[in-house]
This record gives structure tokens, sequence and C-alpha cells, in this order.
């Protein structure tokens, strides 16, 4: 018999190679949400942040403000990839 336990997939998560801050997650989520806040961010991140999204602004550590401000991307898919990378060192 096929119950709904049948299709669920069990997925581990390791939390401490999770790094990305909530700060950095909600950047990705307004450039996701918003075509002119992603063509800002890819443009020119320090406007960017600094103005944040619909009154929101992003506490970011240091390091991850520099990290978005210090990445050349061609598109929201490259700088995820850009920034998964440096997070992962």
């Amino acid at each position: 018999m096929i119950t709904h336990s049948t299709y669920q997939t069990q997925v581990q998560i390791n939390a401490s190679s999770i790094s990305a801050s909530n700060a950095l997650t909600r950047v990705f989520a307004a450039a996701v949400v918003s075509r002119q806040f992603c063509k800002m961010l890819l443009s020119d991140p320090v406007t960017a942040l600094q103005n944040g999204y619909l009154g929101e602004t992003f506490k970011l550590s240091n390091e991850e403000h520099n990290l978005l401000i210090s990445i050349h991307a061609e598109n929201l898919a490259d700088l995820a990839r850009q920034v998964n990378k440096a997070l992962q060192r």
C-alpha cells in the first residue's frame, strides 16, 4: 500500500556547515523578488546595501558586507555561486 510516508525523503543537514546569516539570506531574497534591487546589487552593491529594500536595511557583518561589495557577478546565480564558494573556505 502506498502511503504519504512512501514519498517522504529524509534529508540530513549539518547545521555547522551553514554559515550564511539571516541578513545575507534576506539580501538574496530581496534580489529574487525585485528586479530593480537585483540590478542595483549587481551593478552598485554599496548603494544597494545602503538603500536596503522596501525600507528594510540589512544587518550584515563587516565580512559579509565586504564580500558582497567585492564580488563582480554577471547575474544573481553567479553572485550566489561566488558567495557560497567564499563561505565554504
